[in-house]
């Protein structure tokens, strides 16, 4: 059941990963801007995570089956209507289509895993999850660039569409959750009584700092290899989309293994937090040495060495895990997923606003957008590190 869940998860993962390979056919197509194309990607994040509370909600109240099966149809309208878009303001819509249907992709997973496993197998078997769903970063390396180059933007988004109908009946054939005993249990919540459960997860001083690293991390290396990758090789460096899809690819392959090697090495709730804001700091230096020396070989290394860091990211499910009691996992998990991918949509935009503002004055518009993000990791490992931590942390 858990690898079908995946499925829904790959396609997620494919989607949020397409507008380094198809940003120069839709700048060419609907003469985007770099502040544009930022919004563009972004409005997939910001759909995502805006609804991350009802998906929330929908999960704790309904299932994790019936919730993915209601909501998930509408990326596969969203990528068609993407594919057949006549216009600039249509493709938006088309991705926020697919934001909304995809926003339990993940948190499905999660949750799943959560209440079948063990807590002390929580960050190996999520480790590996987000290793298998990010199979769907490999299809948008050098396969994505590769069909568009021979056919067109509209092709991926025509074939993405097919898979996550796949998908989709994948889900429907495999996924089955145990009937809820109806002697004995205690009643069904209330979809009130969900919503003021979020409240009180806010209420908790240790939530912000929570989520003000996730608002980067997260961010971070997806506005790289979903946003920025492909036009820094093809702009900065002379590159040609399938070998900007080559790096892609590369970068996505290692970002496969990295999650499940990471959370093998989970430290326990001690030493958990420290690495989580080191690495965040590492990470932050990697940008900033992509920002400041523009040079063929750091633009391929230096993502490559994002992707093969990002695991340490399944260590922040570890620690939301661990940070808030059971009966409060679905919901923490919804927020903190919400949080990660309001943060791209945030960073999406600015990075595209900084971009926008580096032309205009003459500067190297991609300096900009790497140090931009450099500071932005700098701000959430600060906020992690010295606001308010969870009881025993």
């Amino acid at each position: 059941m858990l690898l079908a869940l995946v499925s829904g998860f790959a396609l997620s993962q494919a989607f949020r990963t397409i507008t380094s390979i198809m940003a120069t056919g839709l700048r060419a197509e609907f003469a985007l801007s770099a502040q544009a194309l930022g919004v563009f990607a972004g409005t997939f994040a910001f759909a995502f995570g805006v609804m991350q509370l009802f998906m929330g909600i929908g999960i704790d109240v309904y299932g994790v089956r019936r919730t993915l099966l209601v909501v998930f149809p509408l990326a596969v309208l969203g990528a068609a209507l993407s594919a057949l878009a006549p216009s600039y303001s249509a493709v938006l819509l088309g991705q926020a289509l697919i934001g909304v249907g995809c926003a339990p992709a993940f948190l499905v997973c999660t949750v799943f895993i959560a209440r079948h496993f063990a807590p002390s197998q929580f960050a190996a078997v999520s480790g590996v999850a987000m290793g298998v769903g990010g199979l769907g970063m490999l299809f948008t390396g050098t396969p994505l660039a590769w069909l568009v180059q021979q056919s067109s933007w509209r092709m991926g988004f025509g074939v993405l569409a097919a898979l996550a109908a796949l998908a989709w009946g994948l889900i429907y054939w495999k996924v089955r959750e145990p009937a809820t005993p109806t002697h004995g249990a205690p009643p069904r919540e209330s979809v009130a009584e969900a919503v003021r459960g979020f409240g009180a997860l806010f209420l908790l001083p240790h939530t912000a700092g929570i989520l003000l690293l996730a608002l980067m991390t997260y961010a971070a290396m997806l506005s790289l290899r979903g946003l920025w990758l492909g036009p820094l090789l093809i702009e900065r460096h002379g590159f040609s989309l399938v070998a900007s899809g080559h790096v892609a690819t590369v970068m996505s392959l290692v970002s496969l293994f990295s999650p499940a090697f990471f959370g093998r090495l989970d430290p326990g709730p001690g030493a958990r937090r420290r690495w989580l804001t080191g690495y965040t700091v590492l990470m932050a230096v990697l940008f900033a040495a992509m920002g400041g020396w523009p040079l063929a070989w750091l633009d391929v290394a230096g993502p490559i060495a994002v992707g093969l860091l990002s695991g340490y990211m399944v260590l922040q499910y570890a620690d939301v895990r661990s940070a808030y009691p059971a009966a409060m996992t679905g919901r923490a998990m919804s927020v903190f997923t919400m949080a990660l991918f309001l943060g791209v949509a945030l960073m999406q935009w600015l990075t595209g606003a900084a971009a926008s503002s580096a032309k205009a004055q003459g500067a190297d518009p991609y300096g900009v957008v790497m140090f931009t993000i450099a500071g932005l990791l700098a701000v959430g490992a600060a906020a992690f590190r010295w606001l308010p931590r969870p009881p025993g942390a």
